[in-house]
């Protein structure tokens, strides 16, 4: 960055809020430093009252001007302390018709200082943190070597007791496999009595035959495999 900007770790700033349709009134405000300019400026919006898409952002320590605020940085770039104060200001005449869109290339973005990326890859946060993104590939690794085992026990016709939540469910594997949709393996079950949401079909697509309000389809992980005879459940009444 250049001199003119630091980074504030803090995670929020206190600040007056003016804008130049009522330059007599100041709002006091809390904001995310994490906050791009284009979220403030629909913060400031709702507000204000202005057009987001008309507003110029100004800081100022007391009356002494410290920066423009513009698109594609993030507050917390600017050297913004408790107590300064963003000045609005709104143009009708900022908006025109026929006007050439704007757009900046990937490779004009990258090399953009103060923005959402630069902010990230300077503190190795998200995508930009290769050891936690290290760690997120091994935990879907494990997740999903988890599943594909529980899945190899799932097999058609085997007894099983659904560990989702709400009560507790004995019933039969009847299908094994993905869900239109979704991502992981889905187990489908009919179960022992009519604890189910469907009767196999979810969407549309038939996945198994069950009668109505008997059958579900649920994440492997929510399935146990065992001896589970069915409940007598005629000797309850």
């Amino acid at each position: 960055m250049g001199d003119n900007f630091r980074v504030i770790t803090s995670d929020y700033v206190r600040v007056n809020v003016t804008n130049s349709q009522n330059s007599a009134v100041s709002l006091e405000q809390k904001f995310a430093k994490s906050l791009t300019i284009e979220e403030l400026k629909n913060k400031l919006e709702i507000i204000t009252g202005g057009c987001a898409s008309s507003m110029q952002l100004d800081l100022y320590n007391g009356d002494k001007f410290i920066a423009k605020l513009e698109d594609g940085t993030i507050l917390g770039s600017y050297p913004i302390e408790n107590d300064m104060r963003i000045h609005a200001i709104y143009s009708i005449s900022y908006i025109a018709e026929n006007v050439p869109k704007f757009e900046m290339s990937d490779e004009q973005y990258k090399d953009k200082q103060n923005t959402v990326r630069d902010f990230l890859k300077k503190n190795n946060l998200g995508k930009y943190n290769e050891e936690e993104q290290k760690k997120m590939a091994e935990r879907k690794r494990i997740q999903a070597e988890e599943e594909a085992r529980l899945a190899s026990l799932a097999t058609i016709g085997s007894r099983c007791l659904v560990t989702a939540k709400g009560p507790r469910r004995l019933g039969t594997v009847m299908y094994n496999g993905p869900l239109d949709g979704k991502s992981g393996i889905f187990i489908g079950v009919k179960f022992d009595e009519p604890l189910g949401v469907n009767d196999g079909t979810v969407n549309g697509k038939r996945y198994f035959e069950c009668p109505p309000k008997y059958g579900s389809l649920v994440p492997v992980s929510n399935v146990t495999i065992g001896d589970f005879p069915p409940e007598n459940y005629d000797d309850e009444l």
